[in-house]
């Protein structure tokens, strides 16, 4: 043996550093966009290779010039929620009718259990649920769009329970509280 060297080093089996585990791939809940219309459609094919989806539906009654009947109808038009590991996205992504997973800076946005809980229960009740992407604020301007009052014009208070908007009419300390949807006023550009 050469001086420069030194002896090999046996380790014993308890002085060797733990292998690390590999991790099993957590799975998490996406939303998909998909084409209009294809929701049940993206949903059956993705449930066929095994994908757990979840597509909320609601019951409504539909009125034809000859009949009513109930059907079911997507909650949220052109969305169906997915619950994958990271390697199926591209799976997702490659079905017909699938537009792209909701993202933010570029990587898919991972959706609380918590919020398709309270999806699930909502689709579940009798509740006649209606989808509004608007965020009132005080102080907003608002129209009303429905109704009767459909022109009224004047600035959000606040939106109260069950949905009651209070606006201001002509000044304040002269509060209108009209009993009407927040569905059912739009919001104003301010000048």
């Amino acid at each position: 043996m050469e001086e420069n060297q030194s002896p090999p080093v046996e380790l014993s089996p308890e002085a060797s550093p733990p292998l690390k585990e590999l991790k099993k791939p957590h799975k998490a809940w996406y939303a998909v966009y998909t084409n209009s219309r294809a929701e049940k459609r993206v949903s059956d094919r993705l449930t066929e290779l095994g994908i757990e989806t979840f597509l909320p539906l609601q019951k409504t009654l539909r009125q034809w010039s000859d009949r009513k009947k109930l059907v079911e109808k997507p909650l949220i038009s052109s969305y169906v929620f997915v619950r994958i590991i990271p390697k199926d996205y591209f799976t997702v992504r490659k079905i017909d009718g699938v537009v792209k997973f909701i993202m933010i800076d570029r990587k898919p946005v991972p959706i609380p259990e918590a919020q398709i809980t309270n999806l699930r229960i909502l689709c579940g009740s009798d509740a006649e649920v209606e989808l509004s992407t608007e965020v009132y604020a005080k102080g907003d301007l608002v129209e009303v769009t429905v109704g009767s009052l459909t022109g009224l014009r004047g600035e959000l208070i606040r939106v109260g329970r069950k949905q009651k908007v209070v606006m201001r009419i002509i000044q304040p300390g002269m509060n209108l509280t009209v009993d009407i949807k927040a569905n059912a006023i739009r919001k104003l550009e301010k000048k």
